[in-house]
């Protein structure tokens, strides 16, 4: 077995890096995109969710298949960076399109475009958050990894927002905006994969066996902790896409201030920033899922306000920003350094390193909840009177909106933080787990 030491800072950041554009695709595409097309090409809200619903289940089964081939491929640049390299640039070229729809687009061309961009985005981020997940092989080491990417990703998310802003400001429109973002990523993310390769190793495999497919199997299944981390993540991330997918329209719509769903957005994420540290300090008084299970706590008292709140009501829904964009630090940052933890217990068990296919689970968790929330809530909120394409805001639909925004994410993370609260894996069992990895090594 071969060891070495934590990640340097320089190493952290060159990692970090492609994050950010990443990011700033993320927020266009779920939370613009669907408003855009919905309201400015003019699909109708129903077949908008109905399309990314179909996107996501076919690009479903990508995710662990690629996980599965990056843990077993091993090219002469790594199994790691090899993929994300690679990737980068179709990746690029999909949200091109995605995001700068032709004249006379329709839900055919949203998709076939969004179908190519999940694909190439599976490939290129279950490798690349499997490689953040062995950059660090420590408890608190991989809190540190996890720290440096999200931060990079709400960095990515602000820019996300200023840009369209700003040409907007500069008199354009937001399909204008939109062709802005595209331009950012098509540059920055691979000149940032190229960066990331370069400065950041490739890990260092600590055993090599190989296990079959049933067995395989048996050991995924029998991964107590990761099976209940996965439980609370999927239920939280249900919870986090209703708002994601609704923002646009719940500031427009129930609050009347189309103008300041930017800035309510900036204020949010900037709070996530500044939340950070703080999660990062409770994590290490006590432990990453208790902290964990504390910010959604958070984020669920500053939620319960957020149904009630009616037309003018912004500076009260600014202040369910701060809170809530606080208890961001947490949802994003300590899950995911939770992950290595949970593969690490396979790894002992199993004898071979598979980050790939348990992030690529993980990642097809993630979008079965995105796609469930807008395959929830857009058909919801037609049924109920609310259709802003078709210039539809019945009483009914307004109720409704407010309470998916906010009065579902509610109950939902109460029942992540029911499951998460007594996480079975701590310090001490991990310290345990590496001793195991080591005989086998």
């Amino acid at each position: 077995m071969t060891t070495r030491s934590e990640p340097s800072a320089r190493q952290l950041l060159g990692y970090a890096l492609p994050a950010l554009p990443v990011a700033a695709l993320s927020l266009p595409f779920y939370v613009m995109v669907p408003e855009f097309y919905a309201r400015d090409v003019g699909i109708p809200i129903a077949t908008v969710g109905l399309v990314l619903l179909l996107v996501r289940i076919l690009d479903a089964v990508t995710d662990p298949l690629a996980g599965a081939l990056a843990d077993w491929t091993r090219p002469g640049f790594g199994r790691r960076r090899t993929w994300v390299i690679v990737s980068a640039p179709l990746v690029a070229l999909a949200a091109w399109f995605v995001m700068r729809p032709a004249e006379g687009a329709g839900a055919w061309y949203l998709f076939a475009w969004a179908t190519a961009l999940s694909l190439a985005w599976t490939a290129i981020s279950v490798p690349y958050q499997a490689w953040g997940a062995e950059l660090s092989r420590s408890y608190e080491g991989r809190t540190r990894v996890a720290a440096f990417r999200e931060s990079f990703t709400v960095v990515g998310t602000l820019i996300a927002l200023l840009l369209p802003a700003i040409v907007q400001m500069q008199g354009g429109s937001s399909r204008d905006g939109l062709a802005a973002l595209a331009l950012f990523i098509a540059v920055l993310l691979p000149l940032g994969a190229l960066i990331a390769v370069l400065v950041a190793p490739e890990p260092v495999e600590r055993v090599q066996a190989r296990v079959d497919v049933r067995d395989g199997l048996g050991h995924l299944l029998a991964n107590r902790p990761f099976r209940r981390l996965l439980a609370a993540f999927f239920i939280n991330s249900f919870a986090n896409g209703l708002p994601a997918t609704l923002f646009l329209f719940f500031v427009a719509d129930r609050l009347g201030a189309k103008d300041q769903a930017g800035p309510l957005l900036v204020l949010y994420f900037l709070c996530g920033v500044a939340g950070v540290p703080l999660w990062l300090w409770l994590a290490k008084r006590t432990s990453k899922h208790r902290a964990w299970a504390l910010g959604m706590l958070l984020a669920c008292a500053a939620f319960a306000v957020a149904p009630f709140l009616g037309a003018g009501q912004v500076a009260l829904f600014a202040l369910v920003c701060v809170v809530t964009g606080f208890a961001l630090g947490a949802d994003v940052v300590l899950p995911a350094a939770v992950q290595g933890d949970v593969i690490d217990v396979d790894t002992a068990s199993s004898g071979q390193e598979r980050a790939g296919l348990y992030l690529g689970l993980w990642a097809l968790a993630t979008k079965l909840a995105f796609a469930g929330a807008v395959g929830l809530a857009f058909p919801l909120l037609a049924a109920s009177g609310y259709d802003p394409g078709l210039g539809l805001k019945s009483e009914g639909g307004l109720l409704m909106l407010g309470l998916l925004y906010a009065g579902l994410p509610v109950l939902l993370k109460l029942g992540a933080v029911a499951l998460i609260w007594n996480f079975p894996l701590s310090r001490e069992d991990l310290a345990d787990v590496a001793r195991r990895i080591a005989a086998k090594g």
